[in-house]
């Protein structure tokens, strides 16, 4: 569902603020849910969001056996119902599709630790002892009383209330991909030979989007086409494990953008700026349905389309018909490729959500975004949205497992979902 002023170096306070932020977004749950010295009044603390999203990412970590696509939905769903929890009692923004409002004065980090550790426990029982030690010490910063009480309370309804309208929402749904073997057709590809994963994200419910195919873009690169070849020799020069023309960086872009921490990413986003709860519950949330839609409008193409993967294209090149492209039936990539189709990426889809609801929110494109690499452990920053998408258009490339096509026509699909999402969505209403 990742480019250059690119290694712009922060004054030095500022590196010793994003250097703490970042670390505080890898401690474990125990150590997440402590107070942090001079924040803002506990019964609306907008850390308490961050707290919680960290939460949610271990323990859909934990609990989810897929690949990052498939854990997208789950970070959106605890967002969502957050966001409901937190614009329920605050009043600055529209709830998605709910009405609720809890009474006046009830504490809205009750109300989103609340939500968040019922709508966890309700999808994965298998955690609950640790969700519940993690809400027992986040309720224990947070003063007892009647403020407390009613946000709890209303936090719980906020999660019942979006646990109901996710019913039947397509997950796991058998889906198939029937389209028979053919020149520019996806077939399992070297080295597991894996079946098409995760099919149902192309038909699930989307969160945002009226259906799947909303924003579908048209067909990729006839397989004669000039831009095919292009796109095929590109990647076959520069995505080849033992590529000559690589560079180490280039290397490096295609490692660093594998799996990504967007919830702590977020939080660091977050605290800098000094958002307060509302806005901190927001952002979260926008993001992450933005980006789980951004999967299913990636999934949705690549059931529509199925285009064979790289390694695939280049083992076949002698019978794709384009005089520009040559067999190497001993090609491999620098990354395994992952057992879908080429066209759209879903990474591609899902920075292009990213970037587009930060620029959304901020109205302008300098995200000013810190970013860690799950596998790796390094961290970026980018100043600018532009930088970022270009980054991960080249690291699919440059990983040689996907096409250029495939990878700029999924960012504008996952911009056109994060402009849906501020247009309909997570909108400013009056204050209550």
């Amino acid at each position: 569902m990742r480019r250059r002023t690119r290694w712009a170096s922060p004054a030095p306070l500022m590196r010793l603020a994003v250097g703490l932020a970042v670390l505080a977004s890898t401690l474990p749950v125990a150590a997440a849910v402590a107070a942090e010295p001079g924040a803002p009044p506990a019964a609306r603390d907008p850390a308490v969001v961050a707290r919680w999203m960290r939460v949610a990412a271990e323990t859909i970590e934990t609990e989810v056996d897929g690949t990052p696509p498939d854990r997208m939905f789950w970070e959106a769903y605890a967002a969502t119902a957050v966001y409901n929890a937190v614009t329920g009692i605050e009043g600055r923004y529209a709830p998605y599709r709910w009405r609720a409002h809890a009474p006046r004065g009830a504490s809205s980090a009750a109300a989103a630790a609340s939500a968040a550790h019922r709508l966890l426990r309700h999808y994965f029982p298998g955690s609950a002892a640790k969700l519940d030690a993690a809400y027992s010490a986040t309720l224990e910063q947070i003063p007892d009383g009647r403020a407390e009480t009613e946000g709890v309370a209303f936090g719980r309804r906020a999660a019942d209330h979006f646990a109901k309208l996710r019913e039947r929402d397509g997950r796991n749904a058998p889906v198939s991909f029937d389209k028979p073997p053919a020149p520019g057709v996806w077939r399992p590809a070297p080295p597991a030979f894996a079946p098409f994963s995760n099919a149902w994200l192309g038909r699930m419910r989307p969160l945002l989007l009226h259906s799947p195919a909303q924003f579908r873009p048209g067909p990729p690169p006839a397989l004669a086409s000039e831009r095919y070849a292009r796109d095929l020799n590109e990647v076959k020069a520069y995505g080849a494990r033992e590529s000559t023309v690589r560079t180490p960086e280039q290397t490096d872009t295609a490692r660093f953008f594998t799996e990504l921490d967007v919830p702590g990413a977020l939080g660091d986003h977050a605290a800098r700026r000094r958002l307060d709860i509302a806005d901190t519950a927001r952002l979260y949330a926008a993001v992450h349905a933005a980006q789980a839609d951004a999967i299913v409008a990636a999934w949705d193409a690549k059931l529509h389309y199925g285009t064979w993967r790289p390694v695939t294209a280049i083992h076949l090149a002698d019978t794709d018909g384009n005089p520009a492209t040559e067999a190497d039936p001993g090609w491999e990539p620098l990354l395994p490729t992952p057992a879908h189709p080429d066209y759209l990426s879903g990474h591609a889809a899902t920075a292009g959500a990213l970037t587009g609801v930060l620029t959304g929110l901020l109205g302008h494109d300098r995200i000013d975004l810190t970013i860690r690499s799950v596998r790796g452990g390094s961290t970026r920053h980018y100043e600018h949205a532009g930088q970022y998408d270009r980054d991960v258009v080249d690291a699919r490339v440059f990983a040689g497992i996907h096409t250029r096509s495939a990878d700029t026509a999924a960012n504008r699909v996952g911009h056109r979902v994060a402009d849906r999402a501020l247009e309909r969505y997570f909108r400013p209403v009056r204050h209550r």
